[in-house]
This record gives structure tokens, sequence and C-alpha cells, in this order.
């Protein structure tokens, strides 16, 4: 668990960075009591990603 939004992406960016893969910014969800931001997903860009 991260303290703020920003610190838990900038740490995956910086693991991903690493780890020689690049990310992408998926998926939000808001609470609907104060609209703020309860799950954020951070994944592999890849992600999703199908082959023809």
């Amino acid at each position: 668990m991260f303290d703020t939004l920003q610190h838990g992406i900038s740490f995956y960016e910086n693991y991903a960075r690493v780890s020689d893969f690049d990310t992408c910014l998926y998926s939000t969800k808001k609470r609907k009591s104060n609209g703020k931001i309860s799950l954020k997903y951070c994944v592999c860009n890849k992600e999703g990603f199908r082959e023809h």
C-alpha cells in the first residue's frame, strides 16, 4: 500500500523500467460516495493484446 496514488504509479513504472517492459494505466474505479479513486490498474502495455 502506498501513501498516494502517484507513489504507487511511480513505483510500478520504475519497476517496469528495470524489468524492461512498458506500462499502461488501464482502468480506474471511483467511490460513488465522494468520487475519489479507490482502485487504479497499472498493467504491462501488452495487457489484453491478442495475436491474430
